[in-house]
């Protein structure tokens, strides 16, 4: 017998609400058929069934909040029940929600069994992170009760067993300014919820450090608005954000440290080969980030019937799991809202992310050291300090400037 748990589909999901059922108890399925469909904080997704059997039994209502590693369907042979086998390990691991062997946790894929004094002993749950604390703190992780999902050991928990059980700090006095009325408390979205986490993750894991500039878009103010119409006709709606979209993509691939996760175990910068580009979204629950997957393959008018689906789907909740994975660098357009620019947070793991302002008139003393009017778009590069420098970022920016002050280079590189 197999115990089904919901799985840990990434970008940082936690929980979701189921909202129907595809299966009743007793129903065979097959691998790959539909179990239920979850609510996340980011996504409704249909998580498939790992293999084939009949359901043997189902746990939680429509409308019930399931967490992350919560059983959720036991599938088997209804002939023999009596005797359940584990299934395959192999088997069990094929396809996204196969996290669980009959009862025992697999973890995730750079984790394995160890043995103490010749023994088999139990692997905690853990992050990458939260093991290099324990390493460095000199905790036994594998002793540590997990507080997490799925008994995942969290930080807290590891300093929590160095140092002991916290004294309870005295209560706080209310400040005067508390009176009735004077004070409102709103609850955070679910969705609010994992982006405050997924920033304090950014910011604690990620030296931050930012390059600024002023980028001369004249000549793409004008090539977009003579292109505008031509666009429209072929059904898409041609904005700034294609043209840098684009223009990252290309230059990605001259810097591709830019383009990289660092991995802090083994002190390793993984170069990504393929280029996958977060665009950041403003939605009335806060900000998602589909992905625009193999943006340097893309041409300008495919990139914009892209992004407008995306920023759709994002304000719809209809994004699919597929369309928020697999990022290797973030764009974010604050310039969209109005502001004029600002130093954006890094999307963990990834190494670097570029800020978008606003587009505004600005005199600039030209060549001729005539002061002439012209469109300047400020920009942010945020980068992972501890293997990016600015010598880096500056030259990745020059980069960038050269494709979006000559629009034309985008179309002939």
């Amino acid at each position: 017998m197999l115990e089904f748990r919901f799985p840990d589909i990434g970008e940082g999901i936690t929980e979701g609400v189921i909202l129907k059922w595809f299966v009743e108890v007793g129903q065979e399925v097959r691998e790959g058929d539909s179990l239920f469909l979850v609510e996340t904080d980011k996504v409704n997704a249909e998580i498939p069934s790992p293999a084939s059997g009949t359901i043997l039994a189902r746990f939680g209502e429509v409308g019930q909040t399931i967490n992350v590693g919560d059983v959720v369907v036991q599938i088997g042979d209804a002939s023999a029940q009596s005797a359940p086998e584990p299934v395959a390990e192999e088997d069990a691991g094929a396809v996204v929600g196969a996290l669980e062997t009959s009862n025992q946790v697999l973890a995730a894929s750079s984790e394995h069994a160890v043995a103490v004094n010749g023994a088999s002993r139990r692997k905690a749950l853990a992050t990458p992170a939260a093991r290099r604390l324990a390493r460095d703190l000199g905790v036994d992780i594998n002793a540590v009760a997990g507080s997490g999902p799925a008994g995942r050991v969290m930080k807290e928990d590891i300093l929590q067993a160095t140092d002991g059980p916290k004294p309870e700090a005295p209560p706080q006095a209310a400040p005067a300014s508390s009176a009735p009325g004077q004070e409102e408390r709103v609850a955070l979205t679910t969705l609010g919820k994992t982006v405050a986490r997924n920033m304090a993750l950014s910011k604690r894991e990620i030296p931050h450090a930012a390059v600024m500039d002023e980028l001369d878009v004249t000549e793409l103010v004008q090539f977009r608005q003579e292109a505008k119409g031509l666009a429209e006709q072929e059904g898409a709606k041609l904005t700034y954000m294609p043209f840098i979209i684009k223009a990252a993509a290309l230059a990605l691939k001259e810097f591709p440290v830019f383009n990289a996760v660092f991995a802090p175990e083994t002190e390793e910068i993984i170069l990504k080969k393929h280029y996958n580009l977060g665009i950041a979204v403003d939605t009335p629950d806060g900000l998602l980030v589909p992905v625009i997957k193999n943006a340097d393959q893309k041409s300008l008018l495919q990139l914009a019937r892209e992004v407008q689906d995306l920023a759709e789907k994002a304000r719809q909740r209809t994004l699919s799991l597929e369309e928020i994975q697999g990022g290797t660098f973030t764009l974010t357009n604050y310039g969209a809202v109005g502001a004029l620019s600002g130093v954006p947070v890094i999307k963990h793991p990834e190494s670097a992310i570029l800020g978008i302002g606003t587009i505004t008139k600005k005199p600039v003393v030209d060549g001729d050291d005539q002061v002439v009017i012209r469109h300047m778009l400020p920009i942010t590069l945020a980068f992972d300090h501890r293997f990016i420098d600015g010598g880096s970022a500056g030259r990745f920016i020059t980069r960038l400037r050269a494709y979006l002050e000559q629009p034309l280079l985008l179309l002939l590189a």
